[in-house]
């Protein structure tokens, strides 16, 4: 099941300490890959914990692990993920002028990745 949400990148605390401890450590990499998601949203769309999807707009697509947010932390029909390599291939390159790509309030496709 295929479902277009609003995804809203960011910075968690988590992320910006593993920042600090480098890029291409595995706690940075992992938490940048990880997507905050509804789990009311979450059994909608037949995803559990740790489940792999498929993110893609205009720009692109990657790939995610589901982690999920209870109803009062994430409404429905909005994602959120902390900012790194995932959200870049999602981000349209122009800024506006202000240097940072527009990166709030993206429309993306949510496609759970068949299991094999």
């Amino acid at each position: 099941m295929t479902k277009t949400m609003i995804l809203i990148p960011g910075r968690t605390n988590e992320q910006g300490t593993s920042l600090n401890k480098g890029k291409f450590k595995e706690e940075y990499q992992i938490e940048t890959s990880m997507l905050d998601i509804n789990t009311d949203e979450m059994k909608r769309l037949g995803l559990e914990e740790g489940d792999q999807v498929r993110l893609s707009n205009e720009i692109g697509e990657t790939i995610v692990t589901c982690r999920g947010k209870q109803p009062d932390e994430l409404p429905d029909g909005m994602l959120f993920i902390p900012y790194g390599p995932p959200t870049t291939h999602l981000m349209d390159s122009e800024t506006y002028g202000s240097g940072m790509p527009v990166s709030k309030h993206m429309e993306v496709t949510v496609e759970k990745i068949a299991v094999k």
